[in-house]
């Protein structure tokens, strides 16, 4: 830039910082300022800014905290579509209130929905459980393990014990009667056991709630499927100060009362998984943590400098939306709240899981091998090798990884051909303080914060924030609709305890067992919202942005990064028909799973340039988190 302009460009951070700016602002105001989630609700936790409920900062509003707006939200959503009127905009809140009016008039759900792609069949199929572990819209938290899971010791943690000697003697011997081949690939699909197990005591005593801590073991078959051969269900056990865990471990059976008790253990299951995915797997791991990255890229890069050139596309929209959620989905009495099992101490539970973040896991490589799912391996094409090969979201990921970090690369070395140029620049080391220090403030003194004192280290940054804006936010939110719009197949909350012998519940289980199955999991209203609300996020707009493309042709003037850029679509293209090829491969049995519903997630949509591939089609990664 030209000596005489850089006033200009200093006097244009300053006023896009707001620093001197206290608000209210207004629509027009273009202010980046940081704040935590105070604007909840009165009468929720405010996140960031504690050791004991750490977050990542939001944007700055400038609008008070009030808990009217929550109650009014939920009421909105309750009491029909009498608030929407034609000449507003209806947008999310619209939708969503239009859906619950109409079953609120009518009084019972009949309501028309698109039918999802993975459906009925697979509640009842032996091997249901499997897909969502390895192709689906939650493909993320679970590890492998080389052996089973020992008890954890007895100590301070307030719920002691983790898996009693009994329920690890139990799945002890399932393992030990699976064949020697499937043993050698054990794994744990311990959604959320440590996680949750403090909170049930609060959560089962809200009205309407009973929710277990589950673990779910599977083991690879000679075929490259997992079978599911055994879920513990734990719950608090409460023995006057001391409280340890009750669990119990159940097996599948395919027939009269056993193969129901089967079902509800996949229903409890399957409940953990659905929360975890909202909150952790969606919410926190990527609108939420991505915010600071966008406030700061605004606050302390000039929009002439590369890497904002690099990543401003990828933050698209990511703000607005993250602003909605906290006014309709995750604030108090919000959609979340009601839908998703830990109710009121969501985000609470979200804020516990955010203080082991760490930013250098979040590369597609480093999440693998930290999950147990992969190794290191110099002679394998992106340097790790799957243990579990026909792993639809990690092989297409790992694709998807290598194009974004081979563009980020060969554009970065166009700006910063050494260190010392990366060093010097006081944009760019102002940007990634600020970043550390006060947008993800709360973890500033954890040792894994890249130093940013290489060219290798922004590389790796650039690429991770990409690809959580881009790949990681596809693969988790465009399946919801499609994978678990059908809530008997994925329940989102259950409301009461596994039936025992000689009780009232286990009598209406073996009389009714359909029936005792309902009365379990979600009940109609939320049902009915959570399922609005999946629809919505999960369709892509018409002028979606995929990655590969550019919203303005124009982004630069510099010939080599616009040549570059054109490679990055080039090999986005061909993973699209990699993808294609290894969906019809018959040898890849987990891309179309029980349901023969390829896997087309991470399938870029690069080549669409006509914006038809708008709506419900499971399929393409957008640029950012949009929606």
């Amino acid at each position: 830039m030209p000596a005489a302009l850089k006033p200009y460009r200093d006097d244009e951070l300053r006023n896009l910082r707001g620093d001197d700016q206290q608000g209210p602002y207004e629509a027009h105001d273009r202010v980046y300022r940081y704040d935590v989630y105070n604007d909840l609700g009165d009468s929720r936790q405010i996140l960031g800014g504690s050791k004991e409920f750490p977050y990542p900062r939001r944007c700055r509003t400038g609008r008070k905290p009030r808990e009217p707006a929550s109650a009014a939200g939920a009421e909105h959503l309750r009491a029909a579509g009498r608030a929407v009127r034609a000449s507003q905009e209806v947008g999310l809140p619209g939708l969503l209130a239009q859906g619950a009016g109409r079953w609120h008039r009518a009084g019972h759900p009949h309501l028309r929905r698109p039918l999802p792609r993975r459906v009925r069949l697979l509640r009842r199929h032996p091997q249901a459980l499997r897909g969502w572990h390895q192709a689906a819209q939650h493909p993320g938290p679970r590890g492998g393990a080389q052996a089973l899971p020992a008890p954890a010791r007895q100590g301070p943690h307030p719920h002691g014990r983790r898996t009693p000697a009994p329920s690890l003697r139990r799945i002890s011997g399932i393992a030990s009667r699976a064949s020697p081949r499937s043993r050698q690939w054990p794994a744990t699909g311990s959604t959320s056991l440590t996680t949750t197990m403090p909170f049930l005591v609060d959560i089962n005593n809200l009205d309407g709630s009973f929710v277990y801590a589950t673990r779910t073991l599977l083991f690879r078959r000679g075929d490259g499927t997992l079978a599911p051969v055994a879920i513990e269900l734990s719950s608090p056990l409460i023995q006057g100060d001391l409280t340890t865990a009750k669990s119990t471990v159940y097996t599948p059976h395919h027939a009269g009362v056993e193969g129901w008790i089967w079902q509800l253990a996949k229903a409890y299951a399957s409940v953990n998984d659905y929360g975890w995915h909202q909150l952790i797997s969606h919410w926190l791991n990527t609108h939420a943590v991505m915010e600071p990255f966008v406030i700061a890229t605004n606050r302390q890069l000039s929009v002439t400098h590369p890497v904002y050139k690099l990543l401003h596309p990828h933050y698209r929209d990511t703000m607005n939306i993250n602003a909605r959620a906290r006014g309709l989905l995750i604030n108090a009495g919000g959609v979340i709240e009601m839908t998703v099992f830990p109710r009121k101490h969501a985000m609470p539970m979200s804020s516990m899981v955010y203080k082991n973040w760490n930013f250098t896991e979040q590369a597609l490589p480093d999440d693998l091998i930290k999950r147990g799912m992969a190794v290191e391996d110099p002679s394998s094409p992106h340097k790790v090798r799957l243990l579990i090969e026909d792993y639809p979201y990690a092989a297409d990921g790992l694709e998807v990884w290598h194009a974004i970090e081979q563009w980020v690369t060969e554009y970065l070395t166009i700006y910063y051909p050494d260190d010392g140029v990366l060093q010097g620049d006081v944009e760019l080391q102002a940007w990634w303080k600020e970043v550390r220090e006060v947008g993800h403030g709360d973890l500033k003194d954890a040792a894994w914060w890249p130093k940013m004192h290489t060219v290798a280290e922004l590389i790796k940054a650039c690429a991770t924030i990409i690809w959580t804006g881009s790949a990681l936010h596809a693969a988790v939110n465009f399946g919801q609709y499609p994978y678990s719009g059908y809530h008997p197949n994925k329940p989102s909350a259950s409301r009461r305890p596994m039936p025992v012998p000689g009780s009232e519940e286990y009598a209406l289980l073996e009389r009714d067992p359909e029936k005792a199955f309902i009365l379990t999991i979600t009940n109609q209203f939320q049902a009915l919202v959570g399922i609005s609300l999946m629809e919505i996020l999960s369709k892509h707009s018409s002028d979606e942005v995929y990655l590969g493309q550019h919203e303005t042709p124009a982004w630069t003037s510099d010939a080599k990064a616009q040549e570059a850029f054109r490679r990055f679509g080039a090999r986005l293209e061909g993973i699209e028909k990699q993808v294609v090829a290894m969906n019809g491969d018959p040898r890849l049995k987990n891309r179309t799973g029980p349901a023969k519903f390829p896997y087309m997630l991470l399938y870029p949509n690069t080549s669409d340039h006509t914006g038809q591939a708008e709506g419900l089609t499971a399929r393409g990664i957008p640029n950012s988190i949009s929606i």
